[in-house]
C-alpha cells in the first residue's frame, strides 16, 4: 500500500506546485500605457536647456510642491489605467531628464510597483525626451536605442529622438517597442508637416528593416504623433491605417484609427474638438497571430476617468484637467488623456 501511494501522491504534489505556479492552459493578459505628461519638469536649471520657465522664480512658480503633486499625479494615472494592477509597459512622453523618472518609480506611489526605466537624450531646446517604464517581472529588457532625427535641413529646431526598445516578455517572445513624439505643429499644422512626415520616414525605415530580420515581428509603436489618423505622416508614411478583415504580417494597423469617426471620443481637445493625438500601432503578425503574443483592435482605448476631466465652460462638455492653462497653474494632471493596449499572451 505503501508504495501504491508514493506515485499518486507525488502527482498530486506536482499538481499543486503547476497550479500555484500559473502553469495552466488558460490565457492570461497584461497591458501597456502611452501619456504624454505635461511638462514633466523637475525644479532645477539643466545646463544648455531652455528650461527657465519651469523654474521657482519663473512666471509659471514651478516649485518642489508642486512638482512633487506632478509625480504624485501621474503615478495615479498609471495605477488607474491599470485598474490596481500596473502596466507592464509605459511610454511617457514630456519628461525633461533621469532626475524626473527617478522621482517617479522611486519617490512617488509608485515606487512600490518595481518598475525600471530607459529614456532618450535629444537635442530638443526644451529638454524633454520620451521614456519607457517596465516592469522587470514581466518585460526582460535585451537591448536599447535612440533613433535621432536629423533633418535635412540644418537650420531647423531639432526634435526629440524615438526611443526603440527590445523586451522579451513572460512566455519568451520578444517585442520591439518604439516611444514617440514627433515635432509639434508650432508654426501652423501645413507649415509644420514636413517635418512630421520626415519623423514618420525616419520611423518607417526602422520598422521595414525588423519585418526583414524578425521571423515573429512583434512591433509595437506608441507615441503623441502631433498628428491624427487620417494624416499623411501616419496613414500614407507608415502606412498606418484602420485594421483590416485580413491584416498583412509586415505592415503597420493604426488600433485608434476607426475610432476617429467618433467626434466625441479622443485623446486631446483642441477648440472643442476631440482629436486622437496619442496613438497605438502594431505590426500585423501581433493581429493574426494564434498561439502566441497577439492583440486586436477591441483591446486598445483611452482612459477617461473622471478625474483626469473637467467641465469645458467655453465649449461644452468635459476637457482634460490640465496642470496649467497658459500660464495659469490649475493643479490638474495633463492636456492629454492616456491611451492602454491590453495584448493577449497564452500560456
Amino acid at each position: 500500500m505503501i508504495h501504491s501511494r508514493q506515485p499518486l501522491t507525488a502527482c498530486l504534489f506536482i499538481l499543486v506546485l503547476l497550479l500555484c505556479s500559473g502553469e495552466s492552459f488558460s490565457q492570461t493578459s497584461f497591458r501597456v500605457m502611452f501619456y504624454n505628461t505635461e511638462n514633466l519638469f523637475d525644479c532645477k536649471h539643466d545646463t544648455l536647456k531652455n528650461d527657465y520657465e519651469f523654474l521657482p522664480n519663473s512666471m509659471r512658480a514651478w516649485h518642489y510642491g508642486r512638482y512633487k503633486q506632478k509625480l504624485n499625479h501621474i503615478s495615479k494615472v498609471i495605477i488607474a489605467v491599470g485598474e490596481w494592477n500596473p502596466p507592464v509597459l509605459v511610454g511617457l512622453c514630456e519628461v525633461e531628464n533621469d532626475s524626473v523618472l527617478t522621482g517617479l518609480v522611486k519617490y512617488s506611489p509608485l515606487k512600490t510597483q518595481g518598475y525600471r526605466y530607459v529614456m532618450t537624450h535629444s537635442r530638443d531646446e526644451r529638454g524633454i525626451d520620451v521614456a519607457l517604464l517596465y516592469q522587470r517581472g514581466s518585460f526582460r529588457l535585451i537591448a536599447h536605442d535612440s533613433i535621432r532625427i536629423n533633418f535635412p535641413d540644418k537650420n531647423k529646431r531639432p526634435t526629440r529622438d524615438i526611443l526603440h526598445v527590445v523586451g522579451q516578455v513572460i512566455n519568451g517572445d520578444s517585442l520591439d517597442v518604439f516611444v514617440c513624439h514627433f515635432p509639434s505643429r508650432t508654426g501652423g499644422e501645413k507649415e509644420s508637416e514636413p517635418n512630421r512626415i520626415f519623423a514618420a520616414s525616419c520611423l518607417k525605415h526602422y520598422a521595414d528593416s525588423l519585418f526583414s530580420v524578425r521571423t515573429h515581428p512583434n512591433i509595437l509603436i506608441m507615441g503623441d504623433f502631433n498628428d491624427y489618423p487620417h494624416n499623411k505622416s501616419i496613414s500614407q508614411i507608415l502606412g498606418a491605417k484602420a485594421p483590416s478583415s485580413v491584416p498583412d504580417n509586415k505592415m503597420l494597423y493604426n488600433l485608434l484609427a476607426e475610432r476617429e469617426k467618433d467626434k466625441s471620443f479622443g485623446s486631446y481637445k483642441y477648440q472643442g474638438e476631440w482629436n486622437i493625438l496619442d496613438q497605438l500601432i502594431v505590426s500585423g503578425f501581433l493581429l493574426n497571430r494564434k498561439d502566441g503574443l497577439s492583440t486586436s483592435e477591441k483591446q486598445a482605448g483611452i482612459c477617461n476617468q473622471p478625474f483626469l476631466l473637467e467641465k469645458d465652460e467655453k465649449y461644452s462638455g468635459v476637457k482634460p484637467f490640465r496642470t496649467y492653462y497658459g500660464m495659469k497653474y490649475q493643479g490638474g494632471f495633463s492636456d492629454h488623456l492616456p491611451v492602454f493596449l491590453d495584448f493577449t499572451l497564452p500560456e
